[in-house]
């Protein structure tokens, strides 16, 4: 018999069945969420400009009219001092349907990435599908770096600009990377890495992984196809651009129908995979498709690891990933700028 799941602590399991089985009752028939549902279970953090272990935030508005804000964290406690800080941009995952910045958990997670990388962390709070489709995610991600252009946080130096995400976030932050490499507009923002944690890819094809770990906590392909119906524009299929960034189908070797990359100042890419993780396939396959466009890519593996195993702090391997984080931010912030560049 297949496994599915690695052997987890009884306190992440109870938290995967709770979170699985709210998301299971919240999702309707008809293509909608049941936010009331969510709203009674959504447990979330406040800002504190007074520092919580090193770390002070505030929430900061860039658009009432869409509800479009970001968390910012900022460490307060850095080793050295007097420097300016590298900016992670972060999304969070929730299949592009679910949770914010404020959710304790990404409270948590990205409190840690501020701390220790240490940067100046901008968390989005972009629009939810599927109320709001494709593309009102991407369009969210980039007005931030378009606000964050004329309106840098202190102590940041937002031409060391990495955008981050996990799952449906990390989807995001590639699509926004694409449209920042694109835009000649910006006068302080320069993205020089992205770091794609488990990124939420797909197709119309079922991939090997998907169908031998059919089951596996969180991610499950009637999951998985209610999101991206939910998210795409009526009609499209899991062969949008949106969901299958690189065109590929099946295990061919071309560079598919994605976008075209070759031209472009595309920045130094981190890929989290899980060994338990369904998506891993689209995942490898998203690897293979910057390598042949020649794009310089770090694939970071844990071979016992589930789908969002980083929010979970029990586990061994969130503690690896943040380190993973920091060295990959460390090697690469300076890379816009040769005289300062660190070498490893």
């Amino acid at each position: 018999m297949t496994q599915i799941s690695p052997v987890l602590p009884w306190k992440t399991k109870i938290a995967l069945s709770a979170l699985s089985a709210l998301t299971d009752f919240s999702r309707r028939d008809d293509g909608t969420v049941n936010r009331r549902l969510l709203s009674f279970f959504d447990f979330r953090a406040s800002p504190n400009s007074t520092p919580t272990k090193g770390v002070k935030t505030s929430d900061i508005t860039v658009d009432p009219s869409r509800n479009l804000w970001f968390r910012l964290f900022e460490p307060t406690q850095v080793p050295g001092g007097g420097e300016k800080l590298p900016v992670i941009v972060f999304f969070h995952g929730g299949g592009f349907a679910f949770l914010s910045p404020d959710n304790k958990a990404y409270d948590v997670a990205c409190r840690r990435f501020a701390r220790k990388v240490p940067a100046i962390v901008v968390s989005v709070n972009y629009r939810l599908s599927p109320e709001h489709r494709y593309p009102a995610q991407y369009e969210d991600g980039f007005d931030v770096l378009n606000y964050l252009d004329s309106h840098p946080p202190a102590n940041a130096d937002l031409s060391m600009c990495f955008l981050a995400g996990d799952s449906a976030g990390a989807n995001i932050a590639h699509h926004v990377t694409v449209r920042a490499c694109e835009t000649t507009t910006f006068q302080e923002v320069k993205v020089v890495g992205l770091v794609a944690i488990q990124p939420f890819f797909g197709g119309e094809e079922r991939t090997e992984s998907e169908i031998r770990l059919e089951g596996s906590p969180l991610v499950s392909m009637r999951r998985t196809d209610w999101l991206w119906k939910a998210f795409l524009p009526e009609g499209a299929d899991r062969d949008h651009e949106a969901v299958n960034v690189s065109g590929a189908r099946g295990r061919g070797r071309g560079r598919g129908r994605g976008r075209e990359l070759s031209e472009m100042e595309f920045p130094a890419t981190m890929v989290v995979v899980g060994g338990f993780d369904p998506l891993q396939d689209w995942q490898r396959r998203y690897c293979e498709w910057l390598k042949r466009w020649g794009k310089e890519v770090r694939l970071v593996e844990y071979g016992n690891t589930i789908h969002a195993f980083y929010v979970f702090p029990e586990l061994p391997e969130a503690s690896l990933l943040f380190a993973e984080v920091k060295s990959f931010v460390e090697q690469h912030k300076h890379k816009n700028n040769p005289t300062t560049q660190t070498h490893y």
